[in-house]
């Protein structure tokens, strides 16, 4: 089962996010932002809208094995440090550049620098902080398997535990294919 979000269907997306089993790795995760980034960077920048004070995101595709996400940033946006709950990620930058600040349970903190074009894959045992430390605004595609699961986040990169346990999914796909789609 997969859904897509109305307002951003894009017609070849639902061919990127066929089901795989059981889970999406994190090079599988890199690869999937960064064809989409190639092959919809155009359609999905016309589409991204900057907000303020909070940062602005929309779900392009769900399904039982993977989710993605569009998300911008302006200048300054940030998010805490956090986790993924457990699953694995994958970002790429359509737009900007953004600062990252990561780290694995118990190793050092380290950062690195996300320019236009670059893309990240990630395995379930890291915890980072990103943000937008540039002067124009960014714009970037994100996925995450498993699909559905909460961010735990942290006051510092130094206080993520020794190990980051799973989380169970804030909700199944089959409760969200039954909520009624807002226009």
């Amino acid at each position: 089962m997969s859904t897509l979000t109305p307002d951003l269907v894009l017609p070849s997306l639902a061919g990127l996010v066929r089901p795989r089993s059981p889970l999406w790795t994190p090079q599988q995760l890199r690869d999937l932002v960064t064809r989409v980034g190639s092959a919809h960077g155009d359609d999905l920048l016309a589409r991204v809208r900057f907000a303020s004070p909070q940062r602005w995101w929309a779900r392009l595709a769900l399904t039982e094995e993977v989710e993605l996400w569009l998300l911008s940033w302006l200048p300054g946006q940030r998010t805490e440090p956090h986790d993924h709950g457990g699953a694995s990620g994958a970002f790429t930058v359509l737009l900007g550049e953004l600062s990252e600040t990561y780290r694995h349970p118990r190793g050092p903190v380290r950062h690195r620098e996300h320019a236009s074009g670059s893309a990240i894959g990630f395995g379930p045992g890291r915890a980072h902080q990103v943000w937008n430390t540039g002067p124009a605004n960014a714009a970037t595609v994100h996925a995450y398997s498993p699909p559905l699961v909460p961010t735990r986040e942290y006051a510092t990169l130094y206080d993520i535990p020794d190990d980051i346990p799973p989380l169970p999914p804030r909700r199944s796909l089959a409760e969200l294919s039954r909520e009624p789609v807002e226009p």
